[in-house]
């Protein structure tokens, strides 16, 4: 389970130096995902170890969002304040990662 942790942290903290280093504007941690990606990609294969890790930190998934839903009650004032521009991005967000699913769905469905 320590190697898996590691193998994840290290992707995580190589992401994190690398979108600091060259100015990226992406999150550490999706870069260091990718990284991982592309590692497991290359290899062929998930090793065990790291799929056991992967799969008990996915169930407890919901307690990472304690801190996020804590935030938002911090700043209740400013999203009541702000709520129009919120509302507008999630709605303009949200039709477009269906578009851009749909037409990636129609593009692979076509192959």
């Amino acid at each position: 389970m320590l190697p898996a942790f590691t193998i994840l942290l290290v992707c995580q903290a190589l992401g994190e130096a690398i979108v600091r280093l060259a100015g990226l504007p992406v999150p550490g941690p999706v870069l260091g995902m990718l990284l991982l990606f592309a590692w497991l990609a290359r290899k062929g294969e998930v090793p065990e170890p790291l799929a056991r890790t992967s799969a008990g930190l996915l169930e407890h998934l919901s307690l990472l969002f304690v801190p996020a839903g804590t935030g938002v009650v911090l700043y209740l004032d400013l999203i009541a304040s702000e709520w129009t521009a919120i509302v507008a991005a999630l709605v303009v967000s949200t039709l477009a990662t269906i578009l851009v699913t749909a037409f990636v769905m129609s593009r692979l469905g076509s192959r």
